[in-house]
């Protein structure tokens, strides 16, 4: 046998020796995945920007879906794109060890995955699950999107690489669907936004059903929901001694609301006309609901950064767990205190019986105050909790201009630009008290609550 050159000999030990080094630095660095899949990271955000905006028209057009009940909603399917996607995510781990009775399936790590596909197929799972009752016309967007992606993927991807990753994303949301049936408080919340013998407490200061349409209210036990992060320790301090005397700062604080609708009446304030109207999101399938709005907020944060897939992921899962627990605490807190909403106040206290509120004009003149307690604000919450994930995953300050309602005619949609999301969520908890169905005392409580919950949600186990 001729042997080789020394040079060539030298070359070629060193070549083999640098290889045998880099697969050994590879094996020991890489996560538990196959070389053949892609990391999550290592693709676009189309698929979840695609599906979180389909999403916002789901919970705008379904029954029974008001704040808290979406926001559950949102948590759910967060959770459920986030374990689909997490073994592509070498950075991050699964929470399912961190849930009790949530039984995740495992990878299988001799198959290989495509995460888009597989998140397509989870979501599409996901919706068709926790909205049952989805108008027809949502339903066939919801339909399309999914076959969108389907063609998109089977064009792509060898048909054992699709098979892989569309039965993983689905086999992951059937389980997580399947522990949300485990929450008998929460799971079909919206088959149950009213219980028929509730009886809300009486006495002075104390909310009963309100004017003009003296509803009855709505989700009483919203408190008693399973959370992700936050805890009953997640309180708000008692509201304002309740008073009739024209000094107290209850009566100073009712005034201030009376105040402020007053002049947008009078034409003589645009600037809080256009906050409140801005924020309000109340009015049923007009807009999508208050928490949506964070979904919403969050969708545009990551199209500005060109946020990747991964990043797409992880903020879909914290802002959906975010604005579920305030809406959870929220509400425990509301009917824990039982305070009266402003227009009873105004009506009742101060003589004014012909005020009311600005929210959700029906065009005859009738206007609307929500059917539960007004201590906290249920906006200010789910903002203050939204933001603050939103700050650990883009900064402090991140600005942007919010476009959610442009080029609405219904209400002043005229975009809005804020140089961090803290001003975005103090902003939308101050709208409450120009459209003049909070006082001052329930947002500022909303802010505080809100970013409790937004920080214990960025403490659970994610890395």
């Amino acid at each position: 046998m001729q042997k080789m050159p020394h040079a060539f000999a030298k070359w070629f030990v060193m070549a083999v020796l640098g290889l045998a080094l880099f697969s050994a630095c590879q094996r020991e660095n890489e996560p538990s995945i196959l070389p053949l899949t892609e990391l999550t990271e290592s693709y676009d955000h189309e698929v979840v920007l695609k599906w979180n905006n389909l999403l916002l028209e789901v919970e705008r057009f379904t029954p029974g879906y008001l704040p808290p009940v979406s926001a559950r909603s949102f948590a759910y399917i967060g959770l459920a794109v986030y374990e689909t996607a997490v073994p592509g995510m070498p950075d991050y781990k699964s929470l399912g060890n961190y849930y009790s009775g949530l039984k995740l399936p495992g990878i299988d790590a001799s198959k290989s995955y495509h995460y888009p596909a597989a998140l397509n197929s989870a979501y599409a799972t996901m919706i068709e699950k926790l909205y049952p009752t989805v108008p027809a016309a949502q339903l066939s967007q919801v339909i399309a999107l999914e076959n969108y992606f389907n063609k998109k993927y089977e064009a792509e991807l060898s048909p054992e690489l699709y098979g892989n990753s569309t039965a993983w994303g689905k086999s992951v949301a059937n389980a997580v669907y399947t522990w949300s049936q485990t929450d008998p408080a929460g799971h079909d919340g919206y088959k149950h936004n009213t219980d028929p013998n509730y009886v809300p407490p009486s006495g002075p200061g104390l909310w009963q059903p309100t004017y003009p349409n003296y509803g009855a209210a709505l989700l009483p036990h919203w408190g008693d929901v399973r959370t992700f992060a936050a805890t009953n320790d997640d309180k708000c301090k008692a509201p304002l001694p309740y008073s009739k005397d024209e000094s107290s700062e209850f009566y100073t604080q009712a005034k201030e609301t009376e105040n402020k609708v007053n002049l947008i009446r009078k034409g003589q304030n645009y600037e809080d006309k256009w906050i409140a109207e801005f924020w309000s999101d109340d009015c049923a399938a007009l807009t999508f609901s208050p928490a949506g709005r964070w979904i919403a907020i969050a969708n545009q944060a990551m199209e500005s950064a060109d946020a990747n897939l991964e990043k797409a992921v992880v903020v879909t899962a914290k802002v959906g767990m975010a604005v579920c627990d305030a809406g959870i605490r929220a509400w425990g807190e509301k009917y824990r205190y039982n305070t009266l909403r402003p227009v009873d106040y105004i009506q009742g206290e101060m003589g004014h019986k012909q005020w009311n509120s600005i929210m959700c004009p029906d065009g005859a003149g009738q206007f609307f105050t929500p059917a539960f307690p007004t201590y906290p604000s249920g906006h200010g919450t789910f903002g203050a909790a939204a933001a603050e994930v939103l700050t650990a995953e883009f900064g402090n300050n991140f600005a942007m201009t919010d476009q959610c309602h442009r080029n609405r005619v219904e209400f002043i949609g005229t975009p809005r630009s804020f140089h961090s999301f803290y001003e975005m969520a103090q902003e939308n908890a101050y709208s409450r008290l120009p459209i003049g169905v909070h006082f001052r005392m329930d947002s500022e409580a909303a802010l505080d609550l809100g970013f409790k919950v937004g920080r214990r949600v960025n403490k659970l186990p994610w890395k």
